[in-house]
Order: C-alpha cells, then sequence, then structure tokens
C-alpha cells in the first residue's frame, strides 16, 4: 500500500466518520446540508482527480461554496 492510496483511505474514513457524527443533521438549515455536502464530495473529487493537500482542501472551498451558492 502506497502513501498515495494511504492517504486517500485515510480522508474517505474521515469524511465517513465525521458525517456519521452529526446527530443533529435533522436540525441542521438546508442550506448549510448543502454547504457541507458539496465540501465533502469536492475535498474526494480534489484529492483523487489532483491528489495531494492543497488540492484537497481547494476541491473542499470550492465544493461548499458551489453547495452554498445553489440553495440560495
Amino acid at each position: 500500500m502506497t502513501i498515495r492510496s494511504l492517504s486517500r483511505m485515510s480522508l474517505i474514513v474521515l469524511l465517513a466518520a465525521s458525517m456519521s457524527g452529526c446527530a443533529t443533521w435533522d436540525s441542521i438549515s438546508p442550506n448549510a446540508r448543502a454547504t457541507i455536502g458539496g465540501a465533502a464530495i469536492g475535498a474526494v473529487a480534489g484529492a483523487v482527480i489532483f491528489g495531494g493537500a492543497v488540492a484537497t482542501v481547494g476541491g473542499a472551498a470550492v465544493g461548499g461554496l458551489v453547495g452554498d451558492l445553489l440553495t440560495h
């Protein structure tokens, strides 16, 4: 197992754990849900397509922004 595949698996597990930890998901506004979902999808897409921490953070930022903008 390479470092790159290990970091991708760690990111996926971290995202899954953080999403499952949202016990109050129903009380979150639709705008916040879309932002969180967009950030999660963007982070995974950035990590898979470009690789590296900068791409992951950039993907999360762009995905969160898109998710936020789609609910306005």
